[in-house]
């Protein structure tokens, strides 16, 4: 069965262009003229992955990513923005929403098709790890890793423990915003230490970071 693909943009032109492409592409795609179409489409069909503008009436890119972090079934669910915005400010806030690519606009449709290819296939893997170590079968107990694995592989990374926390909360698909509220932190705190972690671990986006806390025993 074909993963499911949610479009959101205002504009008519460019929502029929993705939508075909990414069909051509293999994948089953619904589309939204607004964000508050879009949250209820996500509710109805969830998607395994959204691109969306920011710009919209109703509800604009913004809230509409908002709103879906604060439900714990989509909090790892892979969001592009695309948008004419392209100022350093408003791509912080994407990512302190938890968007994992911003790409601006005017882009490529086979670039679109290269970054949802990659974040769907490393959604699926993240799924399917998490899966496996916390439901090996439906029979047996949830079961965590090894706590002395986890120490290991905590000091080898010589994270802080401050990183450590910040990791502990990133992986359950919080963003930076709903981070910081955790942990009593500012955003721009938290987007420091997200930049560590993704250097300390070599990993390029937040997808990564948590399939490699998950494969590496970061977390508990």
């Amino acid at each position: 069965m074909p993963l499911t693909i949610l479009v959101a943009d205002d504009d008519l032109g460019t929502r029929l262009s993705i939508s075909d492409y990414l069909e051509l592409c293999g994948y089953s795609v619904v589309s939204a003229e607004n964000g508050r179409k879009a949250l209820e489409m996500v509710q109805q069909y969830q998607p395994h992955l959204v691109v969306t503008d920011i710009t919209m009436p109703l509800m604009d890119g913004y809230e509409l990513v908002r709103q879906v972090r604060r439900q714990p079934t989509f909090r790892l669910l892979p969001v592009i923005f695309l948008t004419a915005r392209t100022n350093v400010e408003e791509r912080i806030r994407a990512y302190q929403l938890g968007c994992d690519v911003y790409l601006p606009k005017p882009f490529e449709l086979e670039e679109l098709g290269a970054i949802v290819r990659n974040l769907l296939e490393r959604s699926q893997l993240i799924e399917s790890e998490w899966r496996l170590r916390v439901r090996p079968n439906d029979s047996e107990e949830p079961r965590l890793p090894d706590a002395i694995a986890t120490q290991v592989a905590l000091l080898t990374l010589d994270l802080t423990p401050r990183e450590q926390e910040v990791l502990a909360v990133l992986v359950q698909g919080l963003s930076n915003i709903q981070i910081g509220e955790r942990l009593h932190l500012s955003p721009r705190t938290v987007e420091k230490h997200v930049s560590s972690l993704l250097r300390k671990t070599d990993t390029n986006n937040r997808a990564e970071l948590v399939r490699y806390a998950i494969e590496h025993h970061l977390v508990e």
